[in-house]
C-alpha cells in the first residue's frame, strides 16, 4: 500500500497536557505538529492528556499541518491506553503516530496491528501513519529491520538526548555543534538513520537542538542535516519551524540550476554526449537525480519545481 507524501521539514513537539499551548502550536506554520504523551508530560498527568489531546485535533484548525501524537514506548504501562483512547476519541483527525524508544522491529508490528484493529473496529475512512524514534543503541544496531518493519512507517527520527545516554556519550545540553572537535558525536548514528530510511523508501528527520535561544546554532544545525539528507528537523519551539522550513526547502536558485541542468544534459545527450559541463561543472546522469530530488521537494511545497524527465 502507498505511504501518503507529507512536508517534514519541520515537526514541532508540544506538551499534550499544556492545553494553552495548542492553539499557538496549530497556528506556528510547521509541516507536523505532535501533541506529546511521553516525556513532556509528567507521568501522573500522561492519561489525563490523552482527551485534550484528541480534543485539539479535532476541534482545532491545523491547516496544511500534519496532526501528530507521541506515545509512550511499547513497554511502559501508558502505551496501550494512548493508542486506544486517541485513536478513537480523534478518529480521522489523526494523522501520524510517533512510536518512541523502538530498539527491534517487533516494536513498530505492535502498534502496527493495534491500529489495523482500531480502525477496522472504528470503521475509519484513512489509516494512521506511523514515525518512529530511533534513540537506543539497540535501535540504531536493527535500524535497517525496523525501517522495513510496516508499511505504514513514513519516517525515522533520530532521537540525540536518549540516545547518548544509551551509548553513555559524556555530553550535556550546552553541546555546541559548531566546535571543531570532537564534532558531530552522533554523525555515524545520523549517517545510518538517513541510509535505513532512504533505503526503506522512507525519510529521516532529525534531532531536536535543545537551546531555542539560540537561532544561528539551530539553523547550522539543520543546514548540516540537510546536507546529509535529512528531510527535516524537530523544533521545540514555534520559533525554530520558520528556520527549519527555509533550510530544508529548495531556494529559487536550486529549483532554476535544476531546469538548468537537465536542460543541459538532454542537449548533450541529443548530441551523443553522455556528458556536458554548465557553469565550470560536470553534468552527467548523476545530477539528473538530484534535479529530480529538488523538482520532488518544490512540488510537495506547492513551488515550480519544472519538468526533469
Amino acid at each position: 500500500m502507498s505511504r501518503p507524501v507529507r512536508a517534514r521539514r519541520s515537526e514541532l513537539a508540544t506538551p499534550a497536557s499544556n492545553e494553552h499551548m495548542f492553539a499557538k502550536a496549530a497556528a506556528a506554520g510547521a509541516d507536523l505538529v505532535f501533541l506529546d504523551l511521553e516525556d513532556a508530560c509528567a507521568p501522573a498527568e500522561r492519561e489525563a492528556a490523552r482527551p485534550k489531546a484528541a480534543r485539539a485535533l479535532r476541534e482545532l484548525d491545523w491547516g496544511a499541518t500534519t496532526r501528530a501524537i507521541r506515545m509512550n514506548g511499547v513497554d511502559t504501562r501508558w502505551a496501550h491506553g494512548d493508542v486506544i483512547e486517541v485513536v478513537t476519541a480523534a478518529r480521522e483527525a489523526l494523522d501520524v503516530i510517533i512510536v518512541p524508544k523502538v530498539r527491534a522491529a517487533r516494536d513498530v508490528w505492535w502498534v502496527d496491528v493495534l491500529l489495523t484493529q482500531l480502525e477496522e473496529t472504528l470503521g475509519l475512512g484513512k489509516r494512521i501513519g506511523l514515525e518512529v524514534l530511533i534513540e537506543e543503541v539497540e535501535g540504531l544496531q536493527e535500524v535497517d529491520a525496523i525501517a522495513r518493519s510496516s508499511d505504514r512507517l513514513e519516517a525515522l527520527i533520530f532521537g540525540a538526548g536518549d540516545f547518548s545516554a544509551s551509548q553513555g556519550a559524556r555530553v550535556d545540553t550546552n553541546f555546541d555543534p559548531r566546535a571543531d572537535y570532537p564534532g558531530d558525536l552522533w554523525h555515524y548514528a545520523r549517517s545510518r538513520i538517513v541510509v535505513a530510511a532512504r533505503a526503506a523508501g522512507i525519510e529521516a528527520v532529525d534531532a531536536p537542538y535543545p537551546n531555542y535561544r539560540d537561532p544561528d546554532g539551530y539553523r547550522t544545525a539543520c543546514e548540516r542535516a540537510g546536507a546529509m539528507g535529512f528531510a527535516g528537523k524537530w523544533a521545540i519551539h514555534p520559533s525554530q519551524v520558520e528556520p527549519a522550513n527555509d533550510v530544508f526547502a529548495p531556494t529559487p536558485e536550486e529549483i532554476a540550476h535544476a531546469r538548468r541542468t537537465v536542460a543541459a544534459y538532454r542537449d548533450a545527450e541529443a548530441a551523443g554526449r553522455g556528458a556536458t559541463g554548465l557553469d565550470g561543472m560536470l553534468v552527467d546522469a548523476a545530477h539528473l537525480r538530484h534535479a529530480e530530488t529538488v523538482r520532488t521537494k518544490a512540488a510537495l511545497l506547492g513551488r515550480d519545481g519544472g519538468e526533469v524527465r
